[in-house]
C-alpha cells in the first residue's frame, strides 16, 4: 500500500431554519439567506432533518485523482458514515463511528496486524505505522465528507458572495456562491491541506472559493471546494478541487463500529 502524498479536500453542519429565516429569506419560490452563517443554519438543521444520504466525492490535485463512495447517518450528536475510497493506491474502506476512525486493512497487508484481524483504528496522533503514515490524511477526509464540517467552515469563515436558481441533475436547487477565509479556521483547515499550510501562505492571501448547492428543503446535494488558490500561493502549479454530492436522503442506512474482536494493530510499515 502505498501512502497518499497528495492533496485531498472537502468537502460540510450547525443551526435552525427559523434562526435563518429571520435572517433573510426571500417571498415565494426558494429560499435565499442574507449571509454565510444563515445558510450555514439551515443547511445544517435541513441536514439532521434529512437524517441519512449517499454520497460520492471526487479529489484532484495537480495530477493525483482520487475518488470514494459511501453513505452516511446524520444526528444531534453527530456523523456516522461507511465510504470506500481509492485514496491510498487501491479500494479502501473507513468506517466513522462515534468520532473514531477505522480502516480495513487490504489483504497484502493483513499479516502485519495482531492476529490476523481485518481493521485497525486510525488516529491522526497514533503511534502505530498506519496512524503515522495515514491517520491525518484519512481522518481529514473521512470528516470532510460530513456535511457537519464544512458547515461548520462555512458559519466560521464563510462570506456568501451570490445565489442564483438552477437546476441540478433535472431537480431544483439553489446554487451558492461563497469564500472561505482559512486563516479563520485555525487549525479545522479542510482535508489535505497540512498544519505549516497557513504560516506558508502568511500576507500572500488565504481565500479560497466555495460552490454549494440545496435543494428545496435545503439539504446539500453538491460541493466544491476549489484550492487552486492554495497551490499557487504555495508556488505550486495544478489545480485541487473536491466535488461531494449527496442523495438519496431518507434511505435506511446502518453504519456499524467494527467488533472489538475484528480491530487489531498494524506492527510494521
Amino acid at each position: 500500500m502505498r501512502s497518499a502524498a497528495a492533496a485531498s479536500v472537502v468537502p460540510v453542519v450547525a443551526g435552525l431554519v427559523a434562526v435563518a429565516c429571520a435572517a433573510g429569506c426571500s417571498g415565494d419560490g426558494p429560499q435565499r439567506f442574507a449571509d454565510a452563517r444563515a445558510l450555514a443554519d439551515a443547511a445544517a438543521a435541513a441536514t439532521v432533518a434529512g437524517r441519512t444520504a449517499t454520497f460520492t466525492t471526487d479529489v484532484t490535485a495537480g495530477t493525483f485523482a482520487s475518488h470514494g463512495e459511501g453513505r452516511a447517518r446524520f444526528g444531534p450528536s453527530g456523523t456516522a458514515l461507511t465510504m470506500t475510497t481509492d485514496y491510498v493506491g487501491e479500494p479502501l474502506e473507513l468506517r466513522l463511528v462515534d468520532r473514531a476512525l477505522y480502516a480495513k486493512v487490504p489483504d497484502s497487508a493483513r499479516a502485519q496486524v495482531t492476529g490476523g484481524r481485518p481493521w485497525v483504528r486510525v488516529s491522526p496522533d497514533g503511534n502505530d505505522p498506519f496512524s503515522q503514515v495515514l491517520g491525518g490524511s484519512l481522518t481529514q477526509l473521512a470528516e470532510q465528507n460530513d456535511p457537519a464540517r464544512t458547515l461548520a467552515q462555512v458559519r466560521e469563515a464563510g462570506t456568501l458572495d451570490s445565489s442564483e436558481d438552477t437546476r441540478l441533475g433535472g431537480t431544483a436547487a439553489e446554487h451558492y456562491h461563497l469564500t472561505v477565509d482559512l486563516a479563520k479556521l485555525g487549525s479545522a483547515l479542510p482535508a489535505g491541506l497540512p498544519a505549516d499550510a497557513m504560516a506558508q501562505l502568511a500576507g500572500r492571501g488565504t481565500t479560497v472559493p466555495l460552490d454549494l448547492w440545496l435543494d428545496p428543503r435545503d439539504r446539500p446535494v453538491q460541493l466544491v471546494l476549489d484550492l487552486s488558490p492554495i497551490l499557487r500561493a504555495t508556488g505550486e502549479s495544478g489545480g485541487a478541487r473536491i466535488t461531494a454530492r449527496y442523495a438519496g436522503w431518507g434511505t435506511p442506512v446502518t453504519v456499524d463500529a467494527p467488533s472489538a474482536a475484528d480491530v487489531g494493530t498494524l506492527t510494521s510499515g
